[in-house]
């Protein structure tokens, strides 16, 4: 990037939670220019209508059309949504990509429309992700999960893992379902998807490339009566002292700028309205549990894409990043 030239952005999808946190982060990063905010369904509206708490922040105007005097594109659409966009729409080839739905992040749809996504976990592919022209930002799930796992993964440790991972409602999207909406969630818990989380498969490609042999990944998770924010125990049998454990985990992430180890428990306002990632290890009876958190908007999601856009054009990678947490 050149000195004092601020990167052209345009944002697919800025009325949703995604799109909205994404332009809360841009507005106030001081090596982007915002040329645009899309949204079918809010053409011609102020961004601040949609993002009531952005009123006196921009300025901004939903749009209908694209613009292609752009160098980086943020698609903060459904999944599904992207790759049909990608085939609907032509982008010119300059422009780089960074899709934070689940359309591009397997080996066999990395490779699509003519371009060739790398998976965004910068923890696991900071070097790939320098030099990509697409991004496929990873899943909120698969981020916290991989994260406390990819130490003993890296280390050809891991066996069969059991998981857990309660998620805020923003997880669901805006749109209203009759697990989303208020008197549903509040003072309310529910498992779903049992063994079965889509974000399942991106997990064991990372756990696969990492250790090529391993056991299975056993993953049940719960929606929350809270907003925002992930939180996800792990256990595996470890013959690693709880001492071993955590020198082996802060080696992993020594040179990370947002996932920090603790041996105090940690506790989900620690991250929330962060781009952190926070772990803590516990032995017992010859188990290691992890436990990790993160901020499902922000770490899992466009927290995490803007962290890999600065790091694709050359920037501080914490660049437009550093956020206090919303611990009172």
């Amino acid at each position: 990037m050149i000195e004092d030239k601020k990167i052209r952005a345009g944002i697919i999808g800025g009325a949703g939670y995604t799109g909205g946190e994404m332009l809360r982060i841009l507005i106030n990063h001081a090596g982007v220019e915002i040329v645009f905010v899309h949204s079918r369904s809010n053409a011609g509206e102020a961004v601040s209508k949609v993002h009531g708490d952005m009123v006196g922040e921009t300025d901004l105007r939903f749009v209908g059309a694209l613009n292609d005097d752009i160098e980086v594109l943020f698609l903060c659409v459904g999944h599904g949504e992207a790759k049909a966009f990608l085939q609907n729409n032509k982008i010119k080839d300059s422009v780089r990509i960074i899709d934070l739905s689940q359309d591009f992040r397997l080996v066999k749809d990395a490779r699509t429309c003519g371009r060739q996504f790398v998976y965004g976990l910068p923890e696991y592919n900071r070097a790939a992700i320098q030099n990509a022209g697409n991004i496929a930002n990873p899943g909120c799930f698969a981020t916290a999960i991989q994260l406390g796992l990819l130490p003993l993964a890296n280390a050809g440790l891991l066996k069969e893992v059991h998981t857990t991972g309660i998620t805020g409602s923003t997880g669901a999207g805006q749109k209203l379902t009759a697990t989303s909406h208020f008197s549903w969630r509040a003072s309310n818990i529910q498992a779903y998807k049992s063994l079965a989380h889509q974000h399942m498969n991106e997990i064991m490609q990372t756990i696969s490339a990492l250790q090529p042999v391993h056991e299975s990944l056993n993953f049940i998770p719960w929606r929350g009566d809270f907003t925002r924010g992930i939180y996800v125990t792990s256990y595996t049998s470890c013959d690693l002292s709880i001492g071993l454990a955590y020198d082996l985990y802060r080696g992993y992430y020594s040179t990370a700028v947002f996932t920090h180890i603790s041996e105090d428990m940690i506790d989900l306002k620690q991250v929330v309205n962060t781009n952190k990632c926070l772990i803590s290890l516990e032995k017992v009876d010859g188990k290691l549990v992890i436990h990790s958190a993160i901020d499902n908007l922000l770490k899992g999601a466009s927290g995490q894409s803007v962290q890999n856009m600065n790091l694709m054009f050359g920037l501080p990678e914490d660049m437009g990043l550093r956020l206090k947490a919303n611990s009172f």
